[in-house]
């Protein structure tokens, strides 16, 4: 029996979880939120030593010491571009943790105990499917495989058997719980994880990441039912319920069903072109030729993308921003759900140099302003403002809601090359008469054209 005091500790931990996901709706509370998450979890820790006294302390304390360094050395080193990556690795442990405390539970299920018994057989599957899920999404989004989809002959047929498998092992463990029917389902499950994910390539791997992160929530709340722990069954539940959430609202963003997104390089489309570089002619200029357009406007939008993130630049550009101001330019930065690589991805990228919160604006605020624009700055995004999510019914990315850059007086692209974007496909925006490109890496030409620019 749990002592009444730890009750209430929990409660507090979970009250703060609640508040904790609250505050990190908003980038001016997302800070705050992070670390009333953190002490939440540290005091539901504490109070679980305490309170249950367990037993084989040390090799517990040893490994909570090496997660902790591992967290730490980790998150402190892990760069800005490479964020969704560590979210993924997150979501597979906390997967594979979960099934492997439900394998070891299993011996725990009561005779007749059958809600017990599918939520144990739940957890096993679901978070092995998480485990082996979120591995793959890693190595796609690192590059230690191709982020290309990925299907075989047979690929459809198998995943179906797989799955069905899975319900038979599962009905087998929940009418009679051994733990060979639970490994042999957690085996099943791994494969399943796998053939999920590597049909999904390009733009889709981070939505796919939110997916499996939801995968991983529901675990934690059913492996709470099984293990007793309330507080368990309320954060798994906050992270199954903000996962599917965030699933859903990326998928909208990106104009396409979630179950189009999972299997639809099996029926032959996902959001990943051809990824060939164009050698169609473009208008490119230097630095002093940008510099003049941006210093002699009324307005103008800023575009950020993942080469902002891959290039470190924020900070120039911030620098860029204010020295545009002083001129009595107006300049806002345009948000678009999916720059960079996560939602937030450029928020939490600007809000590291400093950009104040009020010129950060979202896809639906700044769309109507572009008319009314003079020039838009668009610093390593693509896709983002591709017009072919418009007019090419072909284009992998049809149908998705960008930014309408399109619709400016002048449009000015630092770019490193004339390879596509994540998508893969090309941008007709390039080639527009009103385009002019500034090639070279963004911080560098972000350098030049500040300096260009005082000098105007």
């Amino acid at each position: 029996m749990i002592p009444t005091w730890a009750q209430i500790g929990y409660l507090i931990a979970a009250v703060c979880f609640i508040v904790a996901l609250k505050a990190l709706s908003s980038p001016k509370s997302a800070r705050t939120g992070n670390l009333l998450g953190a002490a939440g979890a540290v005091l539901a820790v504490i109070i679980t030593f305490v309170a249950y006294k367990p037993d084989h302390l040390a090799p517990i304390l040893v490994a909570l010491a090496i997660g902790t360094v591992g967290g730490v050395v980790g998150s402190r080193r892990v760069q800005m571009t490479h964020m969704p990556q560590l979210v993924a690795l997150f979501n597979g442990v906390g997967g594979g943790a979960a099934a492997l405390v439900a394998l070891m539970e299993l011996g725990e299920v009561p005779d007749g105990a059958t809600v017990a018994a599918i939520a144990t057989a739940f957890t096993i599957l679901v978070g092995a499917i998480s485990f082996s899920g979120s591995i793959v999404t890693f190595a796609k989004l690192q590059e230690l495989m191709t982020t290309r989809p990925i299907t075989f002959p047979g690929l459809p047929v198998l995943f179906i058997a797989s799955i069905l498998g899975s319900l038979v092992l599962a009905g087998f463990l929940v009418s009679d719980p051994r733990v060979w029917v639970g490994v042999l389902l957690c085996l099943v499950g791994l494969a399943v994880g796998v053939m999920l994910v590597l049909p999904v390539g390009g733009a889709d791997v981070p939505i796919v990441i939110s997916l499996l992160n939801a995968f991983t929530g529901l675990t934690v709340a059913a492996g709470g039912y099984v293990l007793g722990n309330t507080l368990l069954l309320v954060a798994g539940t906050l992270v199954g319920a903000a996962g599917t959430l965030l699933t859903k609202l990326m998928a909208d963003a990106m104009g396409r069903s979630v179950f189009n997104i999972l299997f639809g390089a099996i029926k032959g489309g996902s959001t990943l072109g051809a990824g060939t570089a164009s050698e169609r002619p473009v208008i490119s200029g230097g630095a002093e030729d940008v510099a003049i357009l941006l210093g002699y406007a009324n307005k103008v939008i800023i575009v950020p993308g993942y080469g902002l993130a891959v290039a470190q630049a924020q900070h120039t550009l911030r620098d860029l921003v204010e020295e545009l101001q002083n001129r009595g330019v107006k300049v806002d930065y345009a948000i678009h759900p999916v720059a960079g690589r996560m939602p937030g991805h450029m928020n939490v990228l600007l809000a590291e140099a400093q950009v104040p919160y009020d010129q950060l604006r979202e896809m639906e605020d700044i769309n109507g302003d572009f008319k009314s624009t003079d020039v838009v700055l668009v610093v390593g995004a693509n896709d983002v403002v591709n017009p072919a999510a418009r007019t090419t019914p072909s284009a992998p990315i049809y149908g998705m809601p960008i930014l309408n850059a399109d619709e400016a007086q002048r449009v000015i692209f630092l770019k490193r090359s004339m390879r596509p974007g994540f998508a893969g496909i090309e941008n007709e925006l390039l080639y527009d008469p009103k385009t002019t490109l500034l090639f070279g890496d963004a911080r560098d030409s972000l350098t030049k054209l500040l300096a260009a620019l005082k000098n105007i």
